[in-house]
């Protein structure tokens, strides 16, 4: 049974069961495709299916293309990565867990070692002081909304251990302020412009193409409401806003704000794993795909680099992916990853929040890669 059989296999029986309402994979080896398949719907209830131009909210995918557009203006020498984040955005100056002064660089942003963390409530405080993650709509701005940060300590004293959190909106800020535009300007000037990613950007390009989100339920998925936030015990407590993409007034979040194609993201994999192309130095790119955490651990079996986790120990990570594999993925329904060993890049992209990111799907994608 090839590939090509395993993934369909898994795919129909994820859209029969309605835990996927729709979805595109994409299988590459060495650059050519092993498999691509676009099936069920973008919008169900009006019977539209997906395509391959179909665009999705992306939440976390948007972090490895903010990654590697600072990483583009690190090669560019208009940032460092030893850069203190107070020199960019003096507003922004969260203290230590002891109440001292907390010294949080570029490097520490984008390894997830800055000492910031998602935290639902800090979405949950009275209104005046309410701080958005990316995800919820907000009419605030950078410094307006992460500025209310600096009365809240952090959750550890940066570089000490690894935790998910915003800090890639927070590079985002920085991004705009030194590249002096808006982020969605400065993503399109270093990346996604120059790879010809048409339809990533912090807006909806062209809103007849938008994939509608949908939200785990029994039996089957059901459309997100606005806001919508997910069951305790789901994994996942910071609350959605399909309709955020929409407000020009949001502050252009680095860690969850973009839309995009699966073709757009899976070209901008292909240019990690072949080292760069037009946009970043390879050295960068090995860098960046790399363990930059040292011995701290961001799950089981893996470090974390600049664009994701990267598996140290495959059975310790219980995947039959390689060492050196990078992988992550985006909670609107997304999964990816790098293979550099196999020469394999793999791309799950789903409007299922959160099955197709933290549910059985993205994993069983995995395995029928592997299976032979």
């Amino acid at each position: 049974m090839g590939i090509e059989h395993r993934l369909n296999q898994v795919i129909d029986r994820f859209l029969e069961t309605g835990k996927i309402t729709g979805t595109v994979v994409l299988a590459y080896e060495h650059g050519q495709p092993l498999f691509r398949r676009a099936a069920g719907f973008a919008d169900r209830e009006a019977g539209k299916p997906v395509g391959f131009d179909t665009i999705f909210r992306m939440a976390s995918l948007t972090k490895p293309i903010v990654a590697a557009t600072a990483l583009a203006m690190v090669d560019r020498r208009l940032i460092s990565l030893s850069n203190r984040v107070a020199e960019h955005l003096p507003w922004f100056q969260p203290k230590a867990p002891d109440g001292r002064a907390a010294d949080i660089s570029i490097h520490q942003l984008l390894t997830h070692t800055s000492g910031l963390v998602y935290d639902v409530t800090l979405e949950h405080l009275p209104a005046a002081q309410a701080m958005t993650c990316g995800l919820l709509n907000t009419d605030l701005d950078y410094e307006a909304n992460f500025s209310r940060h600096n009365a809240v300590p952090l959750a550890f004293a940066p570089g000490t251990q690894w935790a998910y959190s915003f800090a890639t909106d927070i590079l985002g800020a920085i991004l705009a302020k030194v590249h002096g535009g808006s982020l969605e300007d400065a993503v399109v000037t270093y990346i996604a412009g120059p790879l010809g990613m048409a339809d990533s950007r912090f807006h909806v390009t062209d809103p007849a193409r938008l994939a509608v989100p949908y939200a785990d339920s029994d039996p089957s998925a059901v459309r997100m409401t606005d806001p919508y936030f997910a069951p305790g015990d789901a994994g996942w407590t910071l609350g959605f806003s399909p309709s955020r993409i929409f407000n020009p007034k949001a502050f252009q979040s680095g860690g969850a704000g973009m839309v995009g194609t699966a073709g757009d993201f899976l070209g901008f994999l292909e240019t990690l794993r072949t080292g760069g192309g037009a946009v970043l130095k390879p050295e960068t790119v090995g860098f960046g795909l790399s363990n930059r955490i040292g011995t701290l651990v961001s799950d089981p079996g893996c470090s974390f680099g600049y664009f994701g986790a990267v598996v140290e120990d495959q059975a310790e990570a219980l995947t039959p992916q390689p060492a050196g594999t990078v992988r992550w993925g985006g909670v609107y329904g997304h999964s990816w990853f790098i293979d550099q060993a196999n020469g394999l890049t793999v791309l799950s992209m789903s409007n299922n929040a959160l099955e197709g990111c933290m549910g059985e799907f993205p994993g069983k994608i995995v395995e029928a890669v592997y299976a032979a």
